[in-house]
């Protein structure tokens, strides 16, 4: 019972803020006055705080644009990891448009939503992104195409890798850089996660949203590292398949060196 007064506390803590907050992006994306990358961020650490989720950083994002981030998945709270960090807009799926609250703010974030079921609208999907990478937004790409359970990392799917490429066509940028990223939860209540434990804090296939978001809340504090490789140039005779790969090992190797926890984090 008390687990559960204590979600119900952090739920109406977020929305306290949520709402004014909202109000203060929808003014920046009308008006332009001011930046409309502040609000998310400063919205993913206040939420970071209260759902009790410590992030540990190694590596820093690249600072020079284009820039697109490609990462492997776990939860929807990878989103507000990320977010966290760095002040850039997401490659989501379709679905997180309905999401309560957090697909409210993907929109209102600028994400860009695709289907990735549908193959044969690969290409416009990959080139609404690569407009957005020669505007100067940093992207975030999950390349598993779906979330893992916390472990294992899934194939990266090159598609998407193809809007580095397009995005050069459109610029007068000579390449653009893909920076690996990798998300790794490791503790819970300062006690190494096993396998699956790990599994229990990942979001996968059908599972209901605001049931997985209890369930984290009553959990207890979660801690999650997050590192980031050298960023690979992509330039204009880089194959995408080959730039998927290379990005997929490298997030590999960073999970598995998290998972150890043989390296100090900042």
């Amino acid at each position: 019972m008390l687990a559960q007064l204590r979600a119900a506390a952090k739920i109406m803590a977020i929305a306290s803020y949520t709402l004014p907050l909202m109000l203060y992006q929808e003014i920046a994306l009308r008006t332009g006055w001011w930046s409309d990358r502040r609000v998310p961020r400063l919205w993913h650490r206040l939420t970071l705080r209260v759902l009790g989720i410590r992030v540990h950083l190694r590596g820093r994002p690249a600072t020079e644009k284009p820039l697109l981030i490609v990462s492997n998945h776990v939860s929807w709270s990878d989103i507000l990891v990320l977010g966290s960090i760095m002040e850039a807009h997401f490659i989501a799926k379709a679905e997180v448009r309905g999401w309560p609250l957090l697909g409210t703010f993907a929109r209102m974030q600028r994400s860009v939503f695709i289907e990735r079921e549908r193959r044969r609208a690969s290409s416009t999907q990959a080139r609404e992104i690569a407009n957005r990478l020669a505007s100067g937004d940093p992207m975030v790409l999950f390349a598993e195409g779906t979330t893992g359970d916390g472990t294992r990392i899934l194939p990266f799917k090159s598609a998407l890798f193809g809007a580095a490429q397009i995005a050069l066509g459109t610029m007068d940028a000579e390449r653009v850089l893909v920076q690996p990223a990798a998300i790794a939860y490791i503790r819970r209540n300062g006690l190494p996660l096993d396998r699956r434990e790990r599994g229990s804090i990942a979001w996968i296939g059908d599972m209901d949203f605001l049931p997985h978001l209890k369930e984290l809340l009553r959990r207890g504090a979660i801690d999650v590292e997050v590192r980031f490789a050298e960023p690979i140039s992509c330039a204009a005779g880089t194959d995408r398949k080959a730039l998927a790969r290379k990005s997929e090992v490298e997030v590999r190797r960073m999970v598995a060196a998290a998972l150890r926890g043989r390296e100090k984090t900042e």
